[in-house]
């Protein structure tokens, strides 16, 4: 099997079940962000000395690659056909304690937090920025296509966990976090 296939020279991709849809429409965009995440994250798994966060960072690609593949089929009759699982409240559940868990090893937050540090704090803080931006995404794409809630409520947790896990590698360093100290 090839890599290219040049379906999509013309601006178009396939939706899985093979609606043709233009690439910037916002379902594309919205699982694009997503995959993008994955990939961020990888890289700040891939910069952390972290042992303990490797399975945890593991565990979140696989369920990364899992709503991607969730908002690259629109139809929910094709959802089930394929058996692409949803993430459910367990996920959300998981992600609030490791942030719990995580949060008891750090100094509590005194003034914003500049993204910075070590280089795995910035990928993590790279990987939050580009969670948000799927959230926000998802949240258009939820307006116009309605999409399963618990989606969102994981994106907007997952985004907290990449803060911790930044403040965790700078702490863990023995850096801290950089503070703004404003002008």
């Amino acid at each position: 099997m090839k890599v290219y296939t040049r379906r999509g020279d013309a601006g178009q991709t396939d939706l899985f079940g093979g609606q043709r849809v233009a690439k910037d429409e916002l379902r594309v965009q919205a699982y694009g962000a997503v995959d993008e995440l994955n990939a961020c994250l990888g890289a700040a798994l891939a910069a952390s000395v972290q042992g303990d966060l490797a399975g945890l960072g593991l565990r979140i690609q696989g369920e990364l690659f899992e709503l991607g593949a969730y908002l690259a089929t629109p139809d929910d009759r094709q959802r089930e056909k394929a058996a692409i699982p949803t993430l459910g409240e367990e996920d959300v559940a998981h992600l609030e304690e490791r942030i719990d868990a995580l949060e008891d090893e750090l100094q509590p937050l005194k003034r914003f937090v500049l993204p910075g540090g070590t280089p795995a704090a910035a990928a993590f803080h790279v990987a939050r920025t580009v969670c948000r931006r799927a959230e926000r995404i998802s949240v258009s794409l939820d307006r116009e296509a309605g999409l399963d809630p618990t989606l969102l409520r994981y994106l907007n947790r997952l985004s907290d966990l990449l803060f911790v896990l930044a403040r965790i590698e700078n702490a863990r360093h023995g850096s801290g976090d950089v503070e703004w100290e404003g002008r």
